[in-house]
């Protein structure tokens, strides 16, 4: 080996052996800066990496900084109106009303406000009666504001009160409900309220929701806390509070619960001088 080439070699470990840290980030500092009051260039290479989440092996799987709300295991998570519901076999199921001793909601122990929430769900089969008495529940956010759950496969009801609605709202975009029996899943991005210090409302709770990986509700504006037969209304209320299954005496099975509470910046895109 040549001098030349064993100086070369010399240098080319001595270049690998430099902390990435060391060397010159990329981006720029020369282009204009972005509006929203965040003092960032086009590309700036100042800007703070996003923080690492893993995902899960397999779709659907909570990642790596999610809470897991029930895994097919324990309902530590969780307490219920009277008593908790049953678990067999790595399933959640509502069980009736005539064994709870009345309506028996299921309530989560943590309090969320804004959250990304994964469920997957299952209607009784064979289904018995029909619109809203097959195959009911409701994912009920901060105990107030719910998304339905139903049978909604060839079973008419009305339309703000079927799967995928926004009940006594709005109903969803479409219908991709699965036949009884069939597992679904909702993935649910839930903004909650926000009320100034008098109670008066700033800015409502929206929001986006697939059932079944088809997009259902799309930042969608709520009306208040759900209500049946009346028009839904605010009202003042905590930042954070339970997340609420409910129990509508209908044997619907649950699986795989889990949320991952939001950062304000994933909230406050829309709002003056709050981009991040």
């Amino acid at each position: 080996m040549s001098r030349r080439t064993s100086v070369l070699i010399a240098g080319l470990a001595v270049l690998a052996a430099t902390p990435a840290a060391a060397q010159e980030k990329p981006g720029f500092k020369d282009t204009p800066i972005l509006p929203g009051g965040g003092n960032w260039h086009v590309h700036d290479s100042d800007r703070p990496y996003p923080a690492v989440v893993t995902p899960a092996a397999q779709p659907g799987g909570a990642p790596s900084d999610a809470i897991v709300l029930f895994d097919g295991r324990s309902l530590d998570a969780w307490t219920a109106q009277r008593k908790l519901w049953p678990v067999a076999n790595g399933v959640l199921t509502v069980p009736t009303r005539a064994s709870s001793g009345g309506e028996n909601a299921l309530i989560s122990k943590q309090s969320f406000g804004d959250v990304q929430l994964h469920l997957e769900f299952r209607s009784p089969n064979p289904p018995t009666k029909s619109s809203q008495d097959r195959g009911n529940s409701g994912i009920w956010f901060m105990q107030r504001y719910e998304i339905q759950i139903l049978d909604g496969y060839q079973n008419p009801t009305y339309a703000d009160g079927t799967v995928g609605g926004i009940y006594g709202w709005k109903p969803p975009l479409v219908n991709p409900s699965r036949k009884p029996g069939e597992w679904q899943s909702y993935d649910i991005v839930f903004e909650r309220p926000r009320f100034a210090a008098d109670g008066k409302l700033l800015r409502p709770a929206y929001i986006t929701a697939f059932l079944n990986g088809v997009l259902v509700q799309n930042h969608q504006a709520m009306l208040g806390t759900t209500n049946w037969r009346h028009v839904a209304e605010y009202t003042a209320h905590a930042d954070a509070l339970p997340i609420q299954l409910q129990d509508h005496d209908s044997p619907v099975s649950f699986r795989n619960i889990w949320v991952r509470p939001l950062p304000e910046a994933a909230i406050a895109q829309d709002l003056p001088g709050d981009r991040k």
